[in-house]
């Protein structure tokens, strides 16, 4: 039975999706096994977890497989009642949850990415387009926190934290790889005094990669990308 009932979590430690799933785990105080998985050389039992787009992050629980990140958060909480409901109850707000995650998912994440891989007047574009995305998210979570106060902790912390710190939780490697902030506290206020609670949360700072190793990482993607561009 307690094999039956064992959680493993498929990931790798650079993967900002198969971080969110960690931080949710450590949210709820749920047990797992961790497998870190070489994306260069995938292990068979990752693509028969994940046929379709054999990625990470893949829960493993009762012997059933969960993919893709947004979908395993809802299933971790829908199962396990225990620890801080990373979905609110009332409907709208579980919209507007699930609506702000999606922006950040959607809109956010692929162009701040762009700043990351791209120089001079390309990456002041992609710079430009993420104030422009990130004035929205400033504005929303504006409404969306009562008095514009994050007053998020340990207790009450849930899904939409935990996509916006998968993205910039690691933000002084990406502030010392690209040789600047995105997040500013005179340019968004709100999004800044989010960030910085989310950050010195437990299990935040449990689950968050050593600075040095998320720095070699970021600069190593950002010059294979570089390269790329100029070979093309």
């Amino acid at each position: 039975m307690a094999e039956q009932s064992k959680v493993i979590l498929h990931g790798m430690w650079a993967s900002p999706y198969a971080k969110r799933v960690e931080l949710a785990l450590e949210l709820k105080g749920i047990p797992y096994e961790y497998v870190e998985e070489d994306l260069a050389n995938k292990s068979d039992l990752l693509v028969k977890y994940n046929p379709v787009y054999k990625k990470v992050p893949v829960l493993v629980h009762n012997g059933k497989a969960i993919a893709e990140s947004l979908v395993i958060l809802e299933y971790i909480d829908e199962t396990w009642k225990d620890g801080p409901k990373l979905l609110p109850d009332d409907p709208y707000k579980r919209s507007q949850v699930r609506f702000w995650s999606n922006f950040i998912q959607d809109q956010l994440f692929e162009t701040t990415f762009l700043v990351l891989t791209t120089e001079g007047e390309a990456q002041q574009k992609s710079v430009d387009k993420v104030y422009e995305k990130l004035n929205l998210l400033e504005d929303g979570m504006k409404t969306f926190f009562v008095d514009g106060n994050p007053g998020v902790n340990e207790n009450n912390a849930g899904i939409l934290d935990i996509v916006f710190c998968s993205l910039f939780g690691a933000y002084k490697a990406q502030e010392e790889v690209i040789g600047l902030k995105l997040i500013v506290a005179e340019k968004f206020p709100v999004l800044y005094s989010w960030l910085m609670t989310l950050v010195e949360l437990q299990a935040v700072k449990k689950a968050a990669p050593p600075h040095d190793k998320a720095v070699e990482v970021l600069q190593r993607f950002r010059q294979n990308a570089l390269k790329s561009s100029t070979a093309a």
